[in-house]
């Protein structure tokens, strides 16, 4: 994506301005820590849990 808000291409309709504009704001915020501790253990509580319901599974 090298369009930049500044930049908009000629033939933008409105939705495809308002959708290029809400993915800059949301690419704009701050990230989460990924795959440190807390993710660790929301994932061992999950697969504990589902042993128990064969039919939950996927």
């Amino acid at each position: 994506m090298t369009d930049t808000p500044d930049q908009p291409p000629p033939d933008e309709t409105p939705m495809q301005k308002a959708l290029r504009l809400k993915q800059a704001a949301l690419d704009a915020r701050p990230k989460a820590p990924r795959g440190g501790r807390f993710q660790r253990e929301q994932a061992a509580a999950h697969a504990s849990a589902s042993k128990s319901k064969p039919w939950m599974s996927r």
